[in-house]
């Protein structure tokens, strides 16, 4: 199973790919200096195989190696994830 984390800017989201189908979205809105994540969702055709937390990590990947931006997790999956992962805590604070 080959998955990455795309990122798509014209529908403001990021997208999981597993064997080039989406398998989940990370939805997110432009604020000033800030990338606001509000929706997260896996399809559920691929639920219970940790791909939220691919999601996630790939996208935050991906505003850091990309922006300057700060994140802020509206989204509770989200805002769980760099809970659970203090190494993306600074994304928090940029």
């Amino acid at each position: 199973m080959a998955s990455e984390v795309i990122h798509d800017p014209t529908m403001h989201r990021y997208e999981l790919l597993v064997d080039g189908v989406q398998a989940g979205i990370a939805d997110y809105q432009l604020r000033d200096d800030a990338i606001v994540f509000v929706h997260t969702e896996i399809d559920p055709n691929f639920r219970g195989q940790g791909l939220g937390d691919e999601l996630a990590r790939g996208a935050l990947n991906l505003v850091r190696a990309e922006t300057d931006d700060r994140v802020v997790a509206k989204c509770e999956f989200i805002d769980r994830f760099i809970t659970d992962n203090p190494e993306y805590g600074d994304l928090l604070d940029r």
